[in-house]
């Protein structure tokens, strides 16, 4: 992909819509495939479906009273940190977090938060984002939320269905004039053979791995390294990403285990974030490095064929 501001068949500048369940995941997932195209000219947003008012603390340093007091309006003020630092646009779409229920049974989620609505409902704030901002890729969570937390299934099932309804005229009176993205992509931030790779380069170095005692308990899935399609090579963005991730002081560690394994080699081992192509109206060859495949070229005359991969 060119360093240069790219368009589409149509002149337009390209656009990319994440969604994301809280602020701190849009730093977490993709945030260097993000930086990358941001520098490159490219319109990215940052839809955010809850306020994650119940994320635990996890940065020790931030673990006080006065934080747990004023969690919601400290974590918007992180994801505004999280935003400039990656150049993008963000919009709220208002829902409350569920939180991640513990214990066996588990426990009924609190009513009214995202998880427990009904997903057509939902939906509508976020086809009416696709509508308003036009992205040409919309970028979501496979449906396992690429881990089961309940926000994040349900930030799944809203992704496909906005991203099916904003097409359609019938839909959603009053939420705008209907827009196709072009692709739909899930994004695979962390599985095995990512994690796997680190360690073993952190072996070779003669360094301590922070993942040793997770790949001894991973759930592995084999299925995943089939359905990765796209692999975008964006390691000179990983500062950013750390920059961005560290702006959210109370999910984030800066001495933590995302922090322990150095830069030059995190680019030698995995130089890429991963994502599945599931749903384009463009031809594209799989596997690809770019998720605008396809899109740069004039799209009047393209097959509009599904692509499930």
């Amino acid at each position: 992909m060119s360093s240069l501001p790219r368009v589409d068949g149509q002149g337009e500048p390209l656009r990319l819509l994440h969604v994301h369940a809280h602020p701190d995941d849009e730093s977490s997932k993709g945030a260097a495939t993000t930086a990358k195209y941001v520098a490159e000219g490219v319109e990215v947003m940052v839809a955010t479906c809850t306020g994650g008012e119940r994320g635990s603390i996890l940065n020790p340093a931030m673990d006080r009273p006065d934080v747990l007091e004023r969690i919601a309006e400290i974590r918007r003020d992180e994801m505004d940190r999280a935003r400039e630092i990656l150049g993008v646009e963000q919009v709220w779409l208002g829902y409350v977090d569920s939180g991640l229920p513990e214990g066996d049974p588990l426990p009924p989620l609190p009513e009214g938060s995202f998880a427990t609505l009904d997903v057509a409902e939902a939906a509508a704030p976020l086809v009416e984002v696709i509508r308003r901002f036009r992205p040409h890729v919309v970028t979501t969570y496979d449906e396992n939320g690429g881990y089961p937390h309940p926000d994040h299934i349900m930030c799944h099932k809203i992704s496909v269905a906005a991203f099916e309804a904003a097409a359609d005229p019938e839909a959603y009176p009053g939420t705008g004039e209907p827009w196709r993205p072009l692709k739909l992509y899930y994004s695979f931030g962390f599985h095995y053979d990512k994690f796997a790779a680190l360690h073993d380069a952190m072996a070779e170095r003669g360094l301590e791995s922070p993942y040793a005692e997770r790949l001894r308990d991973w759930k592995f899935d084999p299925d995943i390294p089939n359905r990765l399609t796209t692999r975008v090579p964006c390691a000179d963005f990983f500062p950013v990403r750390d920059a961005a991730l560290v702006a959210h002081a109370t999910q984030i560690d800066p001495e933590g285990m995302w922090f322990q394994v150095p830069l030059d080699l995190q680019a030698a081992a995995w130089p890429t974030e991963d994502f599945q192509l599931v749903q384009s109206a463009v031809e594209t060859a799989l596997p690809e490095d770019d998720l605008f495949a396809g899109i740069a070229d004039p799209v009047d005359e393209v097959s509009a064929s599904r692509v499930s991969a």
